[in-house]
């Protein structure tokens, strides 16, 4: 619960009412929800009505499945709580995502980002993805019947897996996922390919949203090492990868969920990639690297990470405490940290391992961590929520009358 100790410990705030286009906002009272405010679905996309559904039906079952030894501590509640669903966090709200480098944090004293879990806890309405509880069925059935002890090294695909929209970058790292295609085109060690989407398109609200050579989620953990990239803010694929018994790399994720926190970032700037570089030219026949290089420091051709980087991330790990790994933001290095990790198998195994221990031992992706999760949340926020007086007078709309039609036209 680091997350919401962290921001209640940041004091009492203000509630104000939302404008006609701002987030939701409901009421939760003696136990139970009632809608205050909701943009019209004809604003919305298609998949920002799904999302918004499902972030209502996530805090129903919490407040629903509640134990009676612990209803007590909702049925006297009435408090006001602020909903976004967008993917880029702004203003006083349950969210998301917020900024994982702690100097960009808001200068209005009462805004607050309290993070929830992604809507794929309820559900994700694309074909190869579905639910975080139909992909961890899956995840473990095939984790464990078919990569336990040493099968991970001889079974798994050695390669690097990612699928995703080149064009959904953040402003932070705007030519992120180009560049992921450009460096590993044609390369062996990699299976890298931008989805090609059929019936509406990947932005679109068609129905039937697929794409041609999409993975079942559940497949990339079939690699020993998988590819996360961050969309305009976070991606929501995180959590699947970090299901996988795989090695996930990825530039240092600059945008924080729920969880992210977990996470123990090995630093390939730390490595000694220059000897698995000449390891690899050496076995290519080569004597000599030519590739371009990456901005030099003390070791050459290594990446610094920046400023942002180390506030976001004040602590790196040794490779055998790690569960994931962070490369240059450019991937320039990508290929020789994936020759190291294959040079030290029981390093990149470990790495592998830790990280679904973490995340999938832990709990911390299971139904029961979901609601509790929401549970605390709710009673974080209405500790130190103040709504302002005069603006929230009406009870709101029923939660169930309302999710009849996902909305208001």
């Amino acid at each position: 619960m680091k997350e919401i100790d962290d921001t209640v410990a940041k004091g009492p705030f203000k509630v104000r009412r939302s404008s006609d286009l701002g987030p939701m906002q409901v009421r939760i009272k003696d136990g139970k929800i009632y809608v205050l405010h909701a943009q019209r679905k004809r604003d919305l996309s298609r998949e920002m009505v799904n999302s918004r559904t499902a972030a209502l039906h996530q805090l129903h079952r919490a407040l629903l499945t509640l134990p009676p030894s612990d209803r007590s501590l909702v049925s006297d509640l009435d408090t006001i709580l602020t909903l976004n669903i967008l993917d880029t966090p702004f203003g006083t709200a349950l969210q998301y995502a917020r900024n994982a480098d702690p100097a960009h944090a808001p200068s209005d004293p009462d805004a607050r980002t309290f993070l929830i879990p992604h809507f794929s806890f309820w559900a994700w309405d694309l074909p190869f993805i579905g639910s975080i509880s139909r992909a961890a069925s899956a995840i473990t059935n095939l984790e464990t019947t078919q990569f336990q002890g040493n099968r991970w090294h001889s079974h798994k695909d050695s390669r690097a897996v990612w699928r995703g929209t080149t064009w959904f970058n953040s402003i932070h790292n705007p030519q992120l996922r180009y560049k992921l295609v450009s460096t590993t085109k044609g390369k062996p060690w990699a299976d890298v390919q931008s989805l090609e989407w059929t019936t509406g398109g990947s932005g679109s609200g068609g129905q039937n949203k697929n794409a041609t050579n999409s993975l079942a989620i559940e497949d990339f953990c079939r690699y020993k090492y998988v590819l996360h990239t961050e969309g305009i803010s976070y991606s929501g694929r995180f959590q699947f990868l970090q299901m996988c018994a795989s090695v996930t790399l990825t530039p240092p994720i600059q945008w924080m969920q729920h969880t992210t926190h977990l996470v123990k970032p090995l630093f390939s700037s730390d490595l000694d990639l220059d000897k698995a570089r000449s390891l690899r030219l050496r076995k290519n026949g080569k004597t000599k690297d030519t590739r371009a290089k990456p901005e030099k420091t003390a070791k050459e051709g290594m990446w610094t990470p920046h400023v942002r980087h180390e506030r976001a991330w004040p602590k790196r790990y040794d490779p055998n405490e790690a569960n994931i790994v962070f490369v240059s933001p450019d991937w320039s290095d990508l290929e020789d940290t994936i020759h190291w990790l294959e040079e030290h198998p029981k390093v990149a195994e470990g790495i592998a391992r830790r990280q679904r221990e973490m995340f999938v031992g832990g709990g911390y992706f299971s139904p029961a961590a979901e609601v509790c999760y929401w549970r605390e949340l709710v009673r974080g926020w209405a500790k130190m929520a103040r709504p302002q007086k005069g603006e929230f007078e009406e009870l709101g709309v029923p939660y169930e009358e309302f999710v009849l039609s996902n909305g208001w036209d």
